[in-house]
């Protein structure tokens, strides 16, 4: 198959949208597929680095890429650096022309993906949008309003694929409440290689917690969605360290929140595995989360978890047997949560290791192949309908 992922966001950007498509991108070209990315430039001078089909002039960003990148003009979201919202351009419509495009993959629809929706149904191929962004939960943080308009937005997207994949229970639920049809599971995968509890590592941990305390971690963009600033009763926890991992526009605010917490910064690949797996709790407060692949990062590496009984977690956490599931928004029931891990080493390693072969299964090319069954009855469907 010949398939155009259209997404709002790409590495080198760091964020569960980018990572999954730059995972589903591997896993087509492993399985003998053709897939081209287009994807909102990192910045102006990037953008015009790239020919029209797409190939990187004199290497970049994009040059270890595992398939062509097409980068669409972008700018910075305001307040939100980080988050580049990609500006109206032909390029998306030609992308999908020149590729020869079987299906067209749109990542997280919003704005680049709308575009990419309407390209798609104007020359007439099958689309699969993927649901993973709660923007309704957005909308209500940011604006303290708008959830209805962001839905209404959601609906319209949404009902012009041929399918839409939800990445856990709660998500699929949601969007069929709101009026999406044709909606089905898909959830994420883990690479269980690079993230496992060998990779623990004393050294670090002496480094983090000289004193021995207890490590808590969070993993994550630092963003008011996020509630990080729950953590704060953590912190105030004897013989607990907490340590932060990530960056974003709440970064200042929550270094005065968290008394005492290490923060880290944005950390990747084999060196985040290793702060993972060094990890004694790993603590999710996100209440918006579609599904949160950093429990599943935590869960591969047989550390505990504590998250929010909303959302994501709720598919990923077995309460009582790989985590705690505590309610959203309180900041008590997470330091509680803690405290009762931390007093109890059996019950930590317990969680540890069956949260390690609850997830043993969930590779990426198990789920990679889920995704290209979905490609073949999308497809398919159209076949029967235009005979």
């Amino acid at each position: 198959m010949r398939v155009v992922i259209v997404t709002e966001s790409f590495p080198p950007d760091v964020n569960g949208v980018a990572h999954c498509a730059l995972q589903t991108a591997r896993h087509l070209v492993d399985r003998g597929h053709a897939p081209l990315v287009v994807a909102p430039a990192t910045s102006p001078k990037f953008a015009a680095s790239f020919e029209p089909g797409g190939a990187p002039v004199g290497g970049g960003p994009d040059s270890l890429a595992p398939c062509p990148v097409v980068r669409v003009p972008s700018l910075p979201l305001p307040g939100y650096p980080q988050v580049r919202v990609a500006l109206p351009s032909r390029r998306v419509a030609a992308a999908l022309v020149e590729h020869r495009a079987d299906v067209v993959h749109l990542a997280s629809p919003f704005i680049l993906g709308v575009r990419g929706m309407a390209a798609a149904a104007k020359l007439g191929i099958p689309a699969v949008a993927v649901y993973q962004t709660d923007l309704a939960g957005y909308a209500r943080t940011y604006m303290g309003a708008g959830e209805a308009t962001a839905w209404r937005r959601i609906r319209s997207v949404h009902t012009a694929a041929d399918r839409t994949l939800a990445p856990s229970s709660a998500a699929l639920h949601d969007l069929e409440a709101h009026g999406v049809p044709r909606v089905r599971l898909w959830p994420r995968g883990v690479d269980t290689v690079r993230f496992r509890p060998e990779h623990r590592d004393e050294a670090l941990r002496r480094e983090l917690a000289p004193n021995g305390e207890l490590i808590v971690g969070y993993v994550g963009r630092l963003a008011p969605e996020k509630q990080v600033e729950l953590l704060a009763g953590v912190c105030g926890l004897d013989g607990v360290r907490v340590v932060v991992v990530g960056d974003g526009p709440s970064e200042t605010s929550l270094r005065e929140a968290l008394p005492g917490a290490v923060f880290l910064g944005r950390r990747t690949g084999d060196e985040l595995a290793r702060i993972f797996a060094s990890l004694d709790v790993f603590a999710h407060t996100g209440p918006f989360e579609t599904f949160c692949q950093t429990v599943q990062e935590a869960m591969a590496s047989g550390v505990p978890v504590v998250a929010p009984a909303a959302g994501g977690p709720l598919d990923l956490v077995a309460h009582g047997r790989t985590g705690l599931l505590v309610p959203p928004r309180d900041a008590a029931a997470v330091r509680d949560a803690v405290a009762a891990l931390a007093a109890d080493p059996a019950r930590r390693a317990d969680y540890g290791a069956a949260g390690r072969a609850t997830v043993e299964g969930r590779t990426w090319a198990a789920v990679g192949d889920q995704l290209i069954g979905h490609y073949a009855e999308v497809l398919s469907a159209r076949t029967v309908v235009a005979a």
